[in-house]
């Protein structure tokens, strides 16, 4: 299970990291701003300093950078508590979620660490109102959660 998770921790960061670099190369080419692709979806470039949703990213200066180390560590120890946790499990879907979330948090650690923030790119809306913008590592980390939830309140196993 343990090779199962790291498999795709890798996959998901290596398509994170490849669509942030598509995405940077795009705007570097032409005006920062919004490109509208459909009436509930916009390109965007959203460099987030803080955390889940933009949380704390209202930081500048030397805070931002305390920030990125912050986030960074607390993301390392959680990667390897779940390292730990992928060791030691036991079914193919509970492997393949934390793989996900593993994947998803080291995505954005990179970010961190390279531009002290995490490129965000992805913002859904109805109308006026936006979710906040997010990535395709952030997508990860909440489908590996909801998968991990699914596992453990869904599928019936007997006890040991």
């Amino acid at each position: 299970m343990l090779r199962l998770g790291l498999a795709t921790a890798l996959v998901v960061v290596l398509l994170d990291q490849v669509s942030k670099a598509l995405v940077l190369a795009h705007f570097a080419s032409r005006a920062l701003g919004t490109n509208t692709l459909t009436p509930f979806f916009n390109l965007v470039l959203t460099l987030n300093r803080g955390m889940s949703f933009g949380l704390f990213n209202a930081v500048h200066g030397s805070g931002a950078g305390i920030n990125a180390v912050l986030f960074s560590l607390v993301a390392a120890v959680i990667v390897v508590g779940l390292i730990y946790w992928l060791s030691r499990v036991a079914t193919l879907l509970l492997a393949f979620a934390i793989g996900l979330i593993i994947g998803g948090a080291v995505g954005n650690v990179i970010d961190r660490i390279r531009y002290g923030a995490v490129v965000d790119f992805l913002d859904f809306h109805i109308g006026a109102y936006h979710w906040p913008a997010f990535n395709l590592a952030d997508s990860a980390i909440c489908v590996g959660v909801a998968v991990m939830l699914f596992d453990s309140l869904l599928l019936h196993r007997e006890a040991h």
